[in-house]
């Protein structure tokens, strides 16, 4: 009983992921990189503060407090790539690019946390990266590649939150899940508000947030909901099998895309999409 409700955690994640993608490529385009990322931090503070005020004990330690500072820092310049790549590119795309932090991740873990790489696992973390090259690629012509637009930030977001997901590990192990995800939200909100209200201006985004009010609130409900399911659903420890059904989020995204943005992509996309997430999956499994 105890795995069937940690893969049902995982399964919500995964649409809330996907979900969360779908809503931020649209909130990104209206009111900016920064005003979103500021919404999903207010309100996944909100929704997150119940559930972590037992472990606020747990910030008296200098070490967890500098720990989730710089986990903040990092989420926050991870999160404006991510966005960034959001709003230039296609969500179809995007998305599946950025399934590199899977394997940037597991190199950290292999790295930091002595976590050792089988034959199977090196293989797949090879056609992972032969599926995001054909996803990137937008045509081909004389033996030359056009890469798609938004490519390259989001292969820069796809490393940047292979370490957020590390430090997230870190903070989950050394401190706790829920804390290793509220105190950085927290964190990257102060610093999107301050730089709201010096360069911006508080009032054009509260204005912002009312005219689009339906995405924000979609944007920013997903993308908590996200993570807070994920948490749960490693709780037990699944990590593996968790893992392996949250990458999928990706498939959800390329129909989204597709079918309701109407993006068009090229077949080797699809191939390339298709090669990505199968190594992927077949990785976390390995894991």
């Amino acid at each position: 009983m105890i795995i069937e409700v940690s893969v049902l955690f995982a399964f919500v994640a995964m649409f809330c992921w996907a979900f969360g993608d779908f809503f931020i490529q649209k909130c990104t385009r209206k009111i900016g990189d920064i005003e979103s990322l500021a919404y999903i931090g207010v309100i996944g503070a909100i929704i997150l503060l119940p559930l972590i005020v037992k472990d606020f004990h747990l910030l008296t330690s200098l070490p967890n407090l500098l720990l989730l500072l710089f986990l903040g820092v990092v989420t926050f310049i991870s999160a404006l790539f991510d966005f960034e790549a959001l709003k230039k590119g296609k969500l179809s795309v995007v998305d599946i690019i950025i399934e590199l932090e899977l394997p940037v991740t597991i190199v950290l873990g292999f790295i930091f946390f002595r976590e050792t790489l089988s034959v199977l696992q090196i293989t797949a973390i090879c056609f992972v990266l032969f599926g995001l090259f054909l996803m990137a690629t937008k045509s081909f012509s004389h033996w030359r590649t056009k890469i798609e637009r938004g490519a390259i930030i989001a292969l820069i977001a796809a490393v940047t939150m292979g370490f957020v997901n590390f430090l997230t590990a870190s903070s989950s192990r050394q401190i706790s899940p829920l804390m290793a995800i509220w105190v950085p939200w927290l964190i990257f909100t102060i610093m999107c508000l301050v730089y709201i209200c010096k360069k911006e201006g508080t009032l054009r985004f509260l204005k912002n947030g009312m005219k689009f009010k339906g995405i924000v609130l979609a944007m920013g409900i997903f993308d908590t909901l996200a993570w807070l399911f994920y948490a749960f659903a490693t709780l037990n420890n699944e990590i593996a099998i968790v893992t392996a059904i949250t990458e999928c989020y990706p498939a959800i995204t390329i129909l989204l895309g597709v079918y309701i943005n109407k993006e068009k992509i090229g077949w080797h996309q699809y191939l390339g999409g298709a090669v990505a997430l199968i190594a992927s999956i077949s990785l976390a499994f390995f894991i």
